[in-house]
């Protein structure tokens, strides 16, 4: 949990200042264009990966056999797809109309095959729980990349400072984890491992591919039916949402799949657990987005500049989609390490026709009903993915949202103090308006936990203060 936070909040910290100077160097168009080709980028690593990664970390017994094979896959795999993304580069920029996507997309890509080396090095360490050492290697590959994308914008690159940041970031991180890990491959490929982690990981790679093109969706339709500065405007206002999200369901998401593997088939612990973390999660992301979202314009301002204002009603919406993030996948977690990937991919498929019809009924209405329209596919894919984790666990949605009810209660009357405090200081420079917002949201969210004795809030006080109560599970003590 140490080092995992480390890691993750070393990165958001580093990457957030390195995207409040990008903002204030670069036009929203040129966010816009990386924006473009996101969607066949996230699919290109989906295919590379392929699930495997999640595959070895669920077997108990993986040998050298079961490593190599699947580095061979990858490797193999990202050759073949930067031949691909090669030669669909024209059509893309086609597509979007934006000829310039035929060099961005070509240079890019190259980040598949440089990665390709790291992932089974990622894996074994998350398998072993070794996070100290990808974390010392993530924050130096975040730190060059940053000095890499800030210069070359200063410079005056433009889009380009975007892609060779992400490149170098790429290969110091490669470069430290091939040296650090210990790890080396051998020159073999295991027919029959390679259809065992295969078989598991193809339907996750499948959930995963359909995951990335729909969540994609809006990104590619703004971009090819809108300006490329709108997609700017979006991108910039959902990065700054998944800031939060990220951070905190990142640190725990590392830890627990490892951990509820290891307690697969316990079902009294793995809810026990899984119902802990979950409140935990909730009790931090929840109050943390609505606030950003309440004080988003002076925000906006205060980070971004005046040219990025037209992302604050994204923004505010966004904001209320994310809060159920973390619940969707710590339940498809449960799946996930229950070896169940057919339903998993079951879930996907059938969350992605919803989007589709969702997706249908709200672009007449433009880019704000689209957005909108995100919050309400968000509502009821958390009943669509509590389904089966919920039989396995004995622990229903209904069960899920009472649990984290009283917090999302104390979180809608902060937004109200906090919306009336900020009215209240219209006109005032925006550094003020966002410490003392901030400051009496804070304050009043907490004493309240405390009044009302959220179990949450107290679990956190303890963890602070390095004394872990006895009714927390055995495991959770472990992995801490």
């Amino acid at each position: 949990m140490l080092w995992s936070s480390i890691q993750t909040f070393g990165n958001q910290f580093i990457s957030f200042g390195v995207s409040i100077i990008l903002a204030r160097l670069l036009l929203p168009a040129e966010f816009g264009l990386i924006g473009m080709i996101g969607i066949f980028m996230g699919i290109g690593g989906a295919l590379i990966g392929s699930g495997l990664g999640a595959s070895l970390i669920r077997t108990t017994d993986a040998d050298q056999a079961d490593y190599s094979t699947v580095f061979v896959f990858n490797l193999a795999g990202s050759i073949i797809i930067y031949g691909i993304m090669f030669i669909a580069a024209p059509y893309i920029a086609d597509f979007f109309k934006q000829p310039i996507l035929v060099e961005i997309t070509r240079l890019y890509s190259l980040s598949f095959i440089i990665s390709a080396f790291t992932a089974v090095q990622v894996t074994r360490l998350h398998k072993h729980l070794d996070f100290k050492t990808e974390t010392r290697a993530s924050l130096v590959s975040t730190l060059v990349s940053a000095v890499v994308g800030v210069s070359m914008a200063y410079l005056g690159f433009g889009v380009m400072s975007l892609v060779w940041m992400g490149l170098a970031g790429a290969l110091v991180n490669t470069v430290m984890l091939w040296v650090q890990s210990g790890w080396r491959p051998s020159l073999l490929f295991d027919r029959q491992k390679f259809r065992y982690h295969f078989g598991f990981g193809s339907r996750m790679m499948f959930s995963g591919i359909l995951d990335i093109l729909f969540n994609n969706a809006y990104t590619i339709i703004i971009g090819k039916f809108y300006a490329p500065a709108q997609l700017g405007y979006y991108n910039r206002a959902d990065s700054l949402k998944q800031l939060p999200v990220s951070t905190f369901s990142g640190i725990l998401n590392k830890v627990t799949y490892p951990l509820f593997a290891e307690i697969k088939n316990d079902d009294v612990r793995l809810k026990s657990v899984y119902k802990q973390i979950m409140k935990m999660v909730i009790f931090i992301i929840a109050p943390v987005l609505v606030l950003m979202g309440v004080l988003a314009e002076p925000l906006f301002r205060f980070l971004f500049t005046e040219k990025w204002l037209s992302a604050v009603p994204y923004f505010q919406i966004l904001c209320a989609a994310g809060i159920l993030y973390p619940l969707h996948a710590y339940n498809l977690n449960i799946l996930s390490v229950k070896g169940r990937s057919d339903l998993f991919l079951r879930l996907e498929i059938i969350k992605k026709i919803l989007l589709a019809a969702v997706l249908a009924a709200s672009f007449p209405f433009g880019i704000m009903g689209l957005i909108w329209g995100q919050v309400i596919f968000s509502v009821i894919a958390f009943f669509i993915n509590t389904h089966y984790s919920g039989k396995f666990l004995k622990y229903s949605s209904w069960e899920q949202l009472r649990d984290i009810s009283p917090v999302l209660l104390l979180t809608t009357a902060m937004a109200t103090v906090v919306y009336l405090v900020n009215t209240l200081l219209a006109g005032a420079p925006d550094v003020l308006r966002l410490i003392i917002g901030g400051f009496s949201g804070i304050l009043f969210f907490l004493i309240f936990a405390r009044i009302f004795r959220f179990e949450s809030g107290q679990f956190i006080a303890e963890l602070l203060k390095k004394k872990i109560p006895v009714s927390i599970p055995i495991p959770f003590i472990k992995y801490l």
